[in-house]
């Protein structure tokens, strides 16, 4: 009996394994019609970068770690000879700032208040949020906006408040929230790849 139902869960996963892996396939085909959204954001970071201006990140749990990837890879990966640098700077990364805000006012300001610290016009901030619906998040893009900074909103489900926001939004036709920020991801290194494909870049990782 018990490698019987041993047998039959071991399908079970199998079985959930092909359906996830095909999930994510589709989500992957879907983005074929975000290729002008993907083409607008990459020449709005080429401009940024080429202007001397920032690029701000940010993000909630595992999107708070998909900015702060961004923004390494911008500031690193990024890097091509003969052409100015990238700069960018993850709102995620200050922990003590980031406490701090939260304990002594609120964890809805800790992205927002680092934007007034900051941004200034022609800055560009990009938000990861797997709904759009993140308070701090919505709060930090309507001050962006006030100050002059171009607005881009990586997100998911209905894209909440951020895709009403944002300049230019990519949203994945998903409710799931692992395979949003699995895809996320893959944006980020596609907006990378394609800068690294546009002239000859430092590292070549071979």
């Amino acid at each position: 009996m018990i490698i019987q139902k041993c047998e039959i869960q071991m399908e079970d996963l199998t079985n959930y394994i092909e359906k996830n892996l095909a999930n994510q396939t589709k989500i992957v085909d879907g983005l074929f019609q975000h290729k002008n959204e993907i083409k607008k954001i990459v020449k709005l970071l080429i401009k940024a970068r080429n202007n001397g201006k920032i690029i701000y990140t940010m993000g909630n749990g595992g999107s708070s770690s998909t900015a702060s990837h961004f923004s390494s890879d911008l500031l690193k990966t990024a890097i091509i000879k003969k052409e100015k640098r990238f700069k960018s700077i993850s709102l995620t990364d200050n922990f003590s700032v980031i406490s701090a805000w939260s304990n002594d006012d609120s964890y809805d300001k800790i992205f927002s208040e680092q934007i007034e610290n900051f941004v200034t016009k022609g800055d560009i901030v990009i938000c990861f949020s797997g709904s759009g619906k993140s308070k701090n998040i919505v709060n930090a893009l309507q001050i962006a906006k006030k100050k002059g900074a171009t607005c881009i909103g990586i997100t998911g489900m209905t894209g909440g408040m951020v895709k009403k926001i944002c300049d230019v939004t990519i949203l994945i036709d998903s409710n799931d929230m692992l395979t949003i920020e699995s895809i996320h991801l893959m944006l980020c290194h596609c907006f990378i790849s394609i800068i690294r494909n546009m002239g000859k870049p430092l590292f070549d990782y071979k």
